[in-house]
């Protein structure tokens, strides 16, 4: 009998790992799902109007929304994140490093990690409860738009809700050569807002569909890096809140199942995105860089990344059931985990890409104008402007397309038809980047499970994913064209910037005027008269 060749000696192999790895695909797929609902929720979560993209004016905000007390719509503010910066591809590998070092004794020297547990959980409470309150309100916000839209196209209008007035007003007629209707009584939408409803019935359906937006309290914090802060805060929120006290309560004192744990670890993960930006692409890839090499010297050269994860049981992970290995307890759940980690550090760099693609949109809707000099002419002499006059020049060089608002209105893309629906220019738009960044984070993970599933032994994620997203991200700029682009596009605030040269342009000034300096000495006072005198005496002359 002939001995096998190579070709089949690498099929037998994969065949026999395929029928090893076939119990998990479930908990692979899970996990992989899992991973992708933060990234997918957060980066869209994320999406504020771009530098390329001009502010709707007053006018057309009312025009769009009519009248903020008279529409469910809420107006939507620009995103205030958390920028990073260079150094910080030095520092958070050191801090990280340092953290985990200091719990890793901690665990050693206490022998039980169970004092440990509940101090970070119950310090890890207080911004779970922000966090799940922030991702139960959202999710709240997306499933009423379902049940009472804003608007909705019915019998070839568009219907928009008046709440205050409690009725539906037609707002465009496709066929201009048709007659408008009367308005309509019924807060339902669709084909549903046709049926003629008991007083009390549609009186008591207004009454649920103002039910979310009442009780409006407007709530004003300033945090340190960040710019004031204005949260209004309604009956939805409230309730937000409540269920989200519940489930830490639930998690600290009662029990921690893997449902729960991850609850608070999608939430985590959703407000972290919002919150933290690399602010360029190449400070982001700086950052992973770091945090790569991170991740594979802690977890293959030191004890103290495994033995953290595996000792402390805190919501900073992600947790899947999965079969029982030979190793497994028998009267213990076996769990599979993803470090939140995994998820947040690229996610990152996603939601960025996110952002770049919508920057992207307006950038190649703007329109050339006038062209402008940065120098001006005064007479004979040539007076050079200010940073701050040429930023607002530049800035006019180019006539940008109004923002329309890219994040939810979920409820109006179902009941409202494409061509009629309203912000289709900002709510749908190409992703290029944002996709190609998605492929990368599935691959590594692929990649990762596979590893880890040959090897048996668990696997620095980053160190699949981190190249496989920058790698997606640098690679499709390179073959769309846009490499100059990415590198010159930050999301740092500009009006930051314009606020720092004016500053320093009046700084100027004041120093170089006699009074910004005392008082005038006398002989400084005498030669001014002087000089005055002078030109009185010339223009005497």
């Amino acid at each position: 009998m002939s001995t096998p060749g190579p070709t089949a000696e690498i099929l037998g192999r994969i065949a026999y790992e395929l029928a090893l790895i076939q119990p998990y695909i479930p908990t692979y797929l899970h996990l992989l799902v899992a991973a992708l609902f933060p990234i997918y929720t957060g980066a869209h979560a994320s999406l504020s109007r771009p530098k390329s993209a001009a502010d709707a004016t007053k006018e057309t905000k009312n025009t769009t929304n009519n009248a903020e007390e008279d529409e469910d719509v809420m107006a939507e503010s620009d995103q205030q994140m958390q920028g990073l910066s260079p150094t910080d591809a030095i520092l958070y590998p050191v801090l990280t490093g340092c953290t985990l070092g200091a719990l890793y004794f901690l665990i050693k020297w206490l022998k039980d990690p169970a004092i440990l547990n509940k101090i970070l959980n119950w310090y890890l409470s207080i911004f779970g409860v922000l966090a799940i309150t922030k991702l139960l309100t959202d999710s709240m916000t997306i499933v009423t738009s379902f049940i009472f839209p804003a608007r909705y196209s019915d019998n070839g209008l568009i219907w928009e809700i008046k709440r205050k007035q409690r009725l539906a007003v037609p707002k465009a007629v496709q066929d201009p050569s048709r007659k408008t209707p009367g308005h309509r009584f019924s807060p339902l939408p669709g084909p549903l807002s046709r049926i003629t409803l008991p007083h009390r019935l549609n009186k008591a359906l207004w009454a649920l569909r103002d039910f979310p937006t009442q009780g409006v309290y407007m709530l004003e914090a300033y945090m340190r890096g960040l710019s004031g802060v204005r949260v209004s805060i309604n009956t939805q929120d409230r309730i937000g809140f409540s269920l989200a006290v519940l489930a830490i309560l639930y998690f600290n004192l009662v029990d921690k199942p893997w449902w729960l744990t991850n609850l608070v670890g999608f939430s985590f993960s959703y407000s972290a995105l919002q919150l933290m930006s690399p602010t360029t692409c190449w400070t982001g890839t700086l950052v992973l860089t770091a945090l790569f090499f991170y991740d594979i010297y802690f977890v293959f050269f030191t004890p103290l990344m495994i033995t953290v994860a595996t000792s402390l049981d805190i919501p900073v992970k992600l947790l899947f059931p999965r079969p029982p290995g030979v190793n497994d307890k028998p009267n213990k759940k076996a769990l599979s985990m993803l470090g939140l980690g995994d998820v947040v550090i690229p996610g990152m760099m996603i939601g960025f890409a996110l952002r770049f693609d919508l920057y992207l949109f307006y950038l190649r809707k703007q329109k050339c104008q006038k062209d402008f000099q940065d120098n001006v002419l005064v007479g004979n002499i040539e007076k050079e402007e200010s940073s701050t006059d040429k930023m607002k020049k530049r800035s006019h060089e180019m006539l940008k397309a109004q923002y329309q608002s890219a994040t939810g209105g979920w409820g109006e893309r179902f009941w409202l038809r494409t061509q009629d629906y309203d912000r289709i220019d900002g709510g749908v738009f190409p992703k290029t980047y944002f996709h190609a960044s998605v492929v990368g984070y599935v691959l590594g993970m692929l990649c990762t499970l596979g590893v880890m599933q040959v090897y048996q032994h668990g696997q620095p994620a980053l160190l699949y994913l981190v190249p496989a997203v920058l790698g997606s991200l640098w690679g499709t700029a390179l073959f769309k064209g846009d490499l100059k682009t990415m590198w010159e596009y930050s999301e740092a605030d500009e009006e930051d910037k314009l606020k720092g040269d004016e500053k320093l342009d009046s700084k100027a000034n004041e120093e170089s005027s006699p009074q910004a300096k005392g008082t005038l000495s006398e002989d400084s006072s005498k030669d001014l008269a002087e000089g005055e005198s002078g030109k009185f005496h010339t223009a005497a002359k």
